[in-house]
């Protein structure tokens, strides 16, 4: 029998699910990001520490995302715009996802692609139209995958990995956003 590798450490994953069901606190984390206004609609945002595990926790290093228009907007386009960077989470949280369910299910992966596309009606935040939106009418993921698997285990994987999806949860049911200003 091949051993499964999709580089997905499972075993910690199942020991973390365990030790978390005793200890729910330990399981509250705080995600932060923290931008800075450059110059016209462009800004750098830096994420390094979190808080998780009842301590502060920092990535190895920071990761700086540069956030702006396209020219077409008549702005500078030193970066994608904001609302594509919540496509490029959805993205990375539905992959991850089948990656570490097929570990878990012994499949192995050869390739995954998602592609997400989001329609957007630019007029509700333009104020042309108070009766159009601000954020996306529609999100479609489309996954390309190629595995060790039938049509109907792939399908199982990506159902299983939306199911667990943080952004996916995030974006599709009501989450409480406060703004403040310090």
């Amino acid at each position: 029998m091949t051993t499964v590798d999709n580089g997905v450490n499972v075993q910690a994953l199942l020991d973390a699910r365990e030790a978390l069901k005793g200890a729910p606190e330990a399981a509250q984390f705080t995600w932060r990001a923290s931008s800075t206004w450059q110059n016209g609609v462009h800004s750098t945002t830096t994420v390094q520490n979190f808080f998780g595990l009842g301590q502060e926790q920092a990535h190895k290093s920071e990761t700086v995302f540069d956030a702006d228009h396209p020219e077409v907007f008549a702005a500078q386009d030193n970066g994608i715009t904001p609302i594509e960077y919540l496509l490029v989470g959805l993205a990375s949280c539905l992959t991850a996802g089948v990656a570490s369910v097929a570990q878990n299910r012994g499949i192995q992966l050869r390739s995954v692609r998602a592609t997400v596309e989001g329609q957007h009606d630019i007029r509700g935040i333009l104020g042309v139209d108070s009766d159009v939106r601000n954020g996306f009418n529609d999100v479609k993921v489309t996954f390309a995958i190629d595995a060790d698997a039938s049509e109907q285990e792939i399908a199982a994987l990506v159902a299983q990995s939306q199911k667990r999806s943080a952004v996916f949860d995030a974006l599709t049911n009501p989450t409480n956003v406060t703004v403040e200003v310090a």
